[in-house]
């Protein structure tokens, strides 16, 4: 036995929300490198079943289940196929979530419902799934991921939304880990600015993607990829004595 064999993820089941592109997707097809079988969702039929084949060319053994983090049924509709279908979830990464052009600018023209609903989807969606998921995992031990955001930890402009609900999931990943403890463990991760679909038009405005990489010490934005690892770590044997953490991996931006 050896320090590598703890990252070995073998005998896993890992449910990803919004594993089908950006991030979710790069924390996908790395447990399943690691020999998790993994089960990507997002609302889209088509995108599941693209990350659900990508995974399974990894050696994964998956499903497609289409699912809404925001409603209940659905959330409940994942976790049963996955209870009867490939045994219950070991691991839940959270990942779904949203950041809408209605929710961003000062706060005085902030749209309410654009408020409430990224609110739902990035902090409620997470505690439904991880609250769902608790049927088995506290029973049996597992680990819940909670994908989170610089934004998290200290203030960004015209975001107030998504600041707000990346807040309460730090907050939300350390009080779950204190009601969960020692069965399941809770950990958060808080990216920085990663290069997916969601940053294109920032990278593509010269001077926003300046005052990122003047902000950040690596001088670049993370690719997906940096921010699987991570996770593989938070999901595995390695971590067996962490829970209630926000792990930051931003290239230095929040050191300043």
């Amino acid at each position: 036995m050896t320090v590598l064999d703890d990252f070995d993820l073998s005998g896993s089941v890992a449910v990803v929300t919004g594993g089908t592109r950006g991030i979710g997707r790069a924390i996908s097809e790395a447990f399943a490198a690691a020999g998790a079988d993994v089960v990507p969702t997002a609302r889209t039929e088509a995108a599941v079943d693209d990350a659900v084949e990508a995974v399974r060319d990894r050696g994964a053994s998956s499903l497609a289940c289409p699912t809404d983090v925001t409603d209940e049924a659905s959330v409940e509709a994942l976790f049963d196929r996955v209870d009867d279908e490939l045994g219950g979830a070991d691991v839940v990464v959270n990942n779904a979530g949203i950041n809408p052009d209605g929710a961003l600018g000062p706060p005085e023209a902030v749209d309410p419902e654009a408020f409430d609903a990224t609110v739902d989807a990035n902090l409620g969606g997470a505690f439904l799934c991880a609250r769902t998921a608790a049927r088995t995992l506290v029973e049996d031990g597992g680990t819940v991921i909670n994908i989170a955001s610089v934004g998290g930890i200290v203030g960004l402009p015209r975001q107030h939304p998504y600041v707000a609900s990346k807040h309460g999931l730090v907050g939300l990943t350390k009080s779950m880990a204190l009601d969960w403890a020692p069965d399941v463990r809770v950990n958060a991760i808080a990216p920085g600015y990663v290069s997916t679909e969601l940053t294109e038009e920032l990278e593509a405005d010269e001077d926003l993607r300046r005052s990122v990489l003047d902000r950040t010490p690596q001088r670049r934005f993370a690719d997906p990829e940096e921010i699987a690892g991570p996770a593989v770590f938070l999901a595995s044997d390695a971590a067996s004595f962490v829970t209630g953490e926000c792990l930051t991996v931003d290239g230095g931006w929040t050191a300043r």
